[in-house]
């Protein structure tokens, strides 16, 4: 029985919204103005090509990395794009190694090299929130190398821009910006019912005319119901593991009860994409945990 589906919008949270929205030629104007004012006052991307998503690396025994979207700009420039939905252990480390990719791909072969490179974005879109308690109305978590003495930028062509979307706390009548309309877009396109006044920018119009759920196609519509189920497990089955973790934490008085409850609710995912057929590297890749121990299940 197909899977009942509430609401007029796709969610952009499921990995068919999220391609659907931003990973098509079609669309690819969606993707600009949003990268633009995630950019913000650096200079701004005019246009972009997709690239493939899926990395190699050096050896055929080397781990690999498949981003949700690879693009580069009119300039060289590389933007990884990573939508996350649920909090993932080693997320940063992940992030870390698949910066390694376009940045060891600009080294010519077979010729002499000035080391000069072309600047990497990393641009995570999450539904959760790091867990430091500090500023937490601080939505955008901007990241660089930098001199720990002085504070100063020691290297400005490898950044991190990370959208935490649940501290974005705004309602539409407190809307200012553009940036601020692309974050209540995020975090409520799948609740509206009707198009919010305050987004009548010609690139929301041809946004919300792109996320109506009546108008996908059968295929589309089959693709969006398994989408939307594996975000609902994967939401339900994390939000029960960390109930679970939290009352084994109080009752047994100790730290560790979050950190083993986050990993058993990684396992139970992996447990559940794995019965779907779904190949490990792709649920490693998903869940940070290694191959070696996904075997095993």
């Amino acid at each position: 029985m197909p899977m009942e589906i509430k609401g007029k919008y796709i969610n952009p949270f499921t990995d068919f919204g999220f391609k659907k929205l931003f990973g098509s030629e079609f669309n690819k104007e969606l993707l600009i103005d949003f990268l633009n004012q995630v950019l913000g006052d650096r200079e701004q991307v005019q246009d972009l090509t997709y690239l493939n998503p899926e990395q190699l690396g050096n050896l055929p025994e080397d781990r690999k990395a498949i981003y949700d979207l690879y693009c580069e700009n009119e300039r060289g420039e590389k933007f990884i794009i990573e939508l996350q939905h649920v909090r993932q252990e080693f997320f940063k480390d992940r992030s870390i190694f698949y910066a390694t990719f376009p940045v060891q791909s600009q080294a010519p072969k077979g010729k002499a090299w000035d080391y000069r490179l072309k600047a990497v974005y990393t641009i995570g879109i999450l539904n959760f929130s790091f867990h430091d308690l500090s500023e937490q109305d601080r939505f955008v978590r901007e990241v660089q190398l930098l001199d720990t003495k002085t504070g100063e930028v020691f290297y400005d062509k490898l950044t991190f821009i990370y959208l935490e979307v649940p501290r974005f706390k705004k309602q539409e009548e407190e809307l200012e910006t553009h940036f601020d309309k692309w974050m209540f877009v995020l975090k409520n396109l799948h609740r509206f019912q009707e198009r919010p006044r305050k987004l009548q920018e010609r690139v929301f119009t041809k946004l919300f005319a792109e996320a109506e759920i009546a108008k996908l196609n059968a295929e589309d519509m089959r693709t969006y119901q398994e989408s939307l189920k594996v975000y609902r497990d994967n939401q339900n089955t994390f939000d029960y593991s960390i109930k679970e973790a939290k009352r084994k934490g109080r009752e047994e008085g100790r730290e560790e009860g979050w950190n083993e409850g986050h990993h058993a609710a990684q396992l139970e995912i992996a447990k559940q994409l794995k019965a779907r057929g779904i190949a490990l590297v792709v649920i490693a890749e998903a869940t940070g945990l290694p191959e070696e121990e996904l075997e095993k299940l």
